[in-house]
């Protein structure tokens, strides 16, 4: 993996923490995303540098919101033709201005493969002993890491209030009234779709694809649209396909971008779901940033575009949407 050091450091005091532009209204402040509901009907998204992890923001990674935003941007080009999506356009490299939809209630999770550590992941519950899960039947005798007979689609309810994520099968979602049946066959054959896109193309770079995270939503006319981002390191779950089969046989975690380097730390440092969190050092920054360059540069096969360091990030923001 290339090795950014130098080129990170200067970007540490310009990790973007805060979006906060009064000038804009309607302001939304998520984990990662500030968004702007404008007047005419569009939404502008500023990707921050905040990483989040144990329902917490933990530090700031520099470049990680670029990163984020870059490798959308390819993604959504890379799928216009199979499915509509949000982008109206890119003013600044951390920044998407979107059409304001209504997400859907229904968060779409396709998998090729038998992993997963989190209470919605197929692993845990398959192990536990489970073989029906979100509707579907499983194949006792098969390992972590193993591919899936087919692409599946595990769909969970989106929760909003703070609540969370529950499995649901394809039935429950329609018969909860959380999507129609032509919804739900609409928004599965584009998640299929979708999905088998950046399958074939993350093959071409060495990468397997193996699960990923779409949010859609509806626009005024009541039409599915793929929003938020697409096949990003943070929405998706990537292995390098060189190594696979040999560290699947010797039954060891498949190779893949080290994204969990932060949380690893902060989890050797202390309990963070009780403690609070320690200051994390700015060269466990600067490495989670490599990584996140990295995962750019191998997953769209393109040269990262570092900003001008001399420019603070959000006067950069509000010099282009001012535009």
């Amino acid at each position: 993996m290339s090795n950014y050091h130098d080129q990170i450091l200067p970007f540490l005091p310009l990790a973007l923490e805060d979006a906060t532009l009064p000038e804009l209204p309607n302001h939304y402040r998520g984990k990662v995303r500030d968004n702007y509901d404008l007047p005419d009907g569009t939404r502008v998204i500023i990707t921050s540098d905040r990483i989040s992890a144990f329902d917490r923001i933990l530090t700031t990674i520099p470049l990680k919101g670029q990163v984020l935003t870059q490798t959308a941007k390819f993604w959504f080009e890379k799928t216009a033709d199979i499915c509509p999506n949000h982008v109206v356009s890119y003013p600044d490299p951390n920044v998407v201005v979107g059409k304001l939809l209504k997400i859907m209630p229904v968060e779409i999770v396709v998998r090729d493969y038998l992993c997963g550590t989190t209470g919605t992941s197929i692993w845990p519950m398959y192990k536990s002993g489970k073989r029906d899960m979100y509707g579907l039947k499983f194949p006792d005798g098969m390992r972590e890491n193993q591919k899936l007979p087919e692409t599946i689609i595990t769909p969970t309810s989106k929760a909003f209030d703070a609540g969370h994520d529950e499995p649901l099968s394809a039935e429950e979602v329609v018969s909860q009234g959380l999507l129609t049946q032509e919804q739900w066959d609409q928004v599965s054959d584009y998640a299929l779709k979708l999905f088998a896109r950046g399958r074939e193309i993350a093959a071409k770079q060495g990468l397997i694809l193996v699960d990923t995270k779409y949010e859609f939503g509806f626009d005024e006319a009541g039409s599915i649209i793929l929003a938020d981002e697409i096949h990003t390191p943070d929405s998706s779950r990537y292995w390098f396909a060189g190594t696979y089969l040999q560290k699947f046989e010797a039954g060891e975690r498949p190779q893949s971008f080290d994204k969990d380097f932060v949380r690893n730390w902060v989890n050797s440092q202390c309990d963070p779901y009780k403690d609070d969190i320690p200051h994390i050092p700015d060269d466990v920054r600067v490495q989670a940033a490599g990584v996140y360059i990295s995962a750019y540069e191998q997953i769209t096969g393109q040269k990262f575009a570092f900003p001008d360091a001399a420019m603070p990030t959000l006067e950069r923001i509000r010099k282009a949407l001012l535009k």
